[in-house]
């Protein structure tokens, strides 16, 4: 794929993966044996190697890469995925041992990346009653925890799906809103500044900014695809009104995140490239910015 030498030439640091980072098919993912086969043939892909070889991965999970689509909390395979997770990516931990799942942290110079788990706790989408959630609340209150303890000038909150988009479709959050709003009281109520978020799983990229009363604005940079298929979203119809005006991108892309700057005035730039690695578009958001 032209898209991987691209992503090579940008000589990054490392790479997030935003989960759906391979497709397991329906004979790999009800056994383990399944699972690590597809695992070990999509990383063994030629065109890929120069990037796993010379980049720091990280990476959260989506559904494809957890079970079948749309898999949630009740998938009988779960404790299986896990454990092939494990085995084939490199972050530091899989979370603290008594919350579960693959939530995590890292830190890269002054910024730190909160890895969230939205598939481990993850209500049906399909259930009509009761309490529905993603995350559940005692990963919440983990990354409440996480944030404020972190001093780091830019906080990232990483997830497999749109966490703004208020559009109730896809797994976006929006089809889970008593969560959704509670996730963003817990980030206002408790005056995390620094937050950004960091997602996929469209099919198409867009950057997103939720002004909200008494704090700072919150950006979401949602980016994909890298080589899978893009959307049928027709960029004259696209009804998220929380997307910033010329960012809607609906082709294979990759976006990198450059933080920059002196101590007391750090920035962060977010561009998003094409498969041959020409810039789409690009975005400054600084440090100060991102404070109540």
């Amino acid at each position: 794929f032209e898209i991987l030498d691209a992503m090579v030439d940008k000589n990054a640091d490392a790479m997030v993966w935003l989960g759906d980072n391979f497709y397991y098919r329906e004979p790999d993912w009800n056994t383990r044996t399944g699972m690590i086969y597809r695992n070990t043939h999509s990383r063994s892909l030629p065109g890929l190697q120069p990037f796993l070889a010379n980049v720091h991965q990280y990476a959260t999970w989506d559904d494809h890469d957890y079970g079948p689509d749309n898999s949630d909390w009740a998938w009988r395979e779960k404790a299986t995925a896990l454990e092939v997770f494990d085995l084939f990516w490199g972050n530091p931990e899989l979370g603290p041992p008594e919350l579960g799942g693959i939530a995590t942290r890292f830190e890269w110079g002054d910024v730190e990346f909160f890895l969230l788990d939205n598939r481990w706790f993850r209500s049906s989408e399909h259930r009509l009653s009761g309490h529905k959630q993603v995350f559940g609340e005692k990963q919440l209150q983990w990354l409440v925890d996480a944030l404020t303890y972190s001093r780091a000038s830019f906080k990232v909150i990483v997830s497999g799906g749109q966490l703004l988009n208020p559009v109730a479709d896809w797994d976006s959050y929006a089809t889970y809103p008593v969560e959704r709003a509670r996730f963003l009281q817990l980030l206002q109520e408790n005056n995390v500044w620094g937050v950004v978020l960091l997602t996929g799983d469209v099919h198409y990229t867009v950057l997103s900014k939720l002004d909200r009363r008494g704090t700072y604005p919150l950006w979401e940079i949602t980016t994909s695809p890298i080589t899978a298929g893009v959307a049928s979203v027709d960029p004259e119809n696209y009804d998220n009104h929380l997307a910033e005006p010329g960012t809607l991108f609906v082709k294979r892309n990759f976006a990198t995140l450059d933080f920059s700057g002196p101590e007391n005035d750090r920035a962060l730039n977010v561009t998003v490239w094409d498969v041959a690695g020409e810039e789409l578009w690009s975005k400054e958001i600084r440090a100060r910015e991102l404070r109540p």
